[in-house]
């Protein structure tokens, strides 16, 4: 039965904290959110404060050209300072709680802040020269030239309070801060919420692997995270899953090498005992009985050997180009006598004549054997067996076919496991080994074999091998190879 992850029973108890992984993650997030939230704070600030005051400035220069509009008039009304009425211009400054300076073209002031005219020592209004900026504001000023008919006869100046559209850039300092509070709180929840589903398939799959190593064989991560973390999470059980294959695969070995052993070894003892203590004479058949089992103990060792050294070969291949076809006959004619001894017909069919491969000889020619020899174990007496070469453009292909019995259905899968031994395995006495070093020689050669049966029984194996690049493909562009002519293609020769 399989347990949950976190279950009491699975050695998973993963923890709600966030781990060193989760708060340094956390706090990397939350650098970046105050420093972002501050940068554009600061930006939101400056910017408002600049936009409103140049706001603020357009509106008092328009103020100060009304005002200057409205002098003019009065001066047109008058002819001159001394009887141009100001009320109106006063009024319109005062409406924009300005105070109000006019001046004459030579600077003199006409109008002060406190509405008096200044005159000269003899008496004209406007003659003498005014005390700039005195009963003014001290705040922000705006200044614009009284233009009557053309003609620049004075100027006008408004002074505001200091205090003056500080109102509004209150109102958005207000809002830029609030909004700053609450862009810093949601930028800390999603760094926290992003940490955790960051950091959780992490902390489980941790906490998984400590319990796959503390012997909890049934500890998985199950956990459906998108993108990496999935994959990671998704590697993780399926490493899981192997880890837990291999070992009940090796408990198998164990358990099926000492049954293998345990025969043979318990016939040679029974009878060694017996010829011992006298009970039974030391005749042929029976000394013969005795060294067929010691030849079984032995085989059994040897294929053990092989398997051990087939897991191996990746490490000690010797590569070199070499001859699919020839390689395929060599073995035919190698375990023709074992074929022809168990009564069977072969025939060998090769296309093309020559197939270069990329491989060790010796270990493709151990692999071919083990497979005529499975062939020879398991056909019966006049049966026939095809072996093919062939190939396509990326792969070369071995087919060893023959009319046998057949694999039933549902051990057609475990046929290359190590020590499977299916019902014509047991009847036929193999050791379950050498279709297993088949596979890991195969494999080793970066090739796949299968093994399929037809419905009316016959096995057809084929061992699959990558073929070398061509070499037209590392000519230049516009080179023409001419193909190989096979001539023994499609030449069926029998044995």
């Amino acid at each position: 039965m399989t347990r949950e992850p976190g279950s009491p029973h699975s050695g998973v108890r993963p923890s709600g904290r966030l781990g060193p992984l989760g708060r340094r993650l956390f706090a990397a997030f939350a650098v970046v959110a105050l420093a972002s939230v501050a940068l554009l704070t600061a930006a939101a600030l400056f910017g408002t404060d600049r936009g409103l005051s140049s706001a603020h400035q357009a509106d008092r220069q328009r103020t100060a050209d009304r005002v200057a509009a409205a002098a003019a008039d009065a001066y047109r009304a008058g002819g001159d300072w001394s009887t141009a009425d100001l009320s109106a211009a006063r009024s319109l400054a005062a409406g924009a709680g300005a105070v109000l300076t006019v001046r004459n073209a030579d600077d003199g002031t006409i109008s002060g802040p406190s509405g008096a005219e200044s005159r000269d020592e003899h008496g004209v209004p406007g003659s003498g020269q005014g005390h700039h900026g005195q009963g003014m504001g001290s705040g922000p000023g705006a200044n614009a030239l009284v233009v009557v008919d053309g003609r620049t006869v004075g100027s006008v100046h408004l002074a505001f309070s200091a205090g003056s559209g500080t109102a509004g850039l209150s109102v958005a300092w207000g809002w830029v801060a609030a909004a700053a509070v609450g862009a810093l709180a949601l930028a800390l929840g999603v760094s926290w919420f992003v940490t955790r589903r960051l950091t959780a398939p992490v902390v489980r799959v941790a906490a998984t692997a400590r319990a796959l190593a503390a012997g909890d064989r049934s500890a998985r991560a199950r956990i459906d995270a998108p993108g990496e973390l999935g994959d990671l999470a998704r590697a993780f059980d399926a490493m899981a899953d192997d880890v837990g294959h291999a070992e009940q695969a090796r408990h198998r070995l164990a358990a099926d090498v000492a049954h293998e052993l345990r025969t043979p070894l318990a016939s040679l003892q029974a009878g060694l005992e017996e010829l011992r203590d006298g009970y039974t004479e030391p005749a042929p058949d029976r000394l013969a009985s005795l060294h067929d089992q010691a030849l079984r103990l032995g085989r059994i060792v040897d294929d053990l050997g092989k398997l051990a050294e087939a897991e191996s070969a990746r490490l000690s291949l010797h590569l070199a180009e070499v001859d699919l076809t020839a390689l395929a006959e060599a073995a035919v004619a190698e375990r023709g006598a074992e074929l022809r001894t168990a009564g069977l017909t072969v025939h060998t069919v090769s296309s093309p004549a020559s197939l270069p491969v990329r491989a060790d000889a010796d270990r493709l020619h151990q692999a071919l054997g083990n497979l005529l020899s499975n062939t020879a174990r398991h056909c019966r007496p006049g049966d026939t067996v095809t072996v093919t070469t062939s190939a396509t453009p990326t792969e070369a292909l071995v087919e060893v076919a023959d009319t046998g019995p057949g694999i039933p259905a549902d051990e057609l899968p475990h046929v290359f496991d190590r020590l499977w031994r299916g019902a014509r395995a047991r009847a036929g006495g193999g050791s379950g080994i050498g279709l297993a070093v088949v596979k890991e020689l195969v494999t080793a050669h970066g090739g796949t074999v299968t093994a399929v049966c037809g419905p009316g029984g016959g096995t057809r194996m084929t061992l699959r091998l990558p073929r070398p690049a061509p070499q037209g493909s590392r000519l230049g562009p516009g080179s023409v190879t001419e193909p190989r002519v096979a001539s023994r293609a499609n030449t069926p020769r029998g044995i």
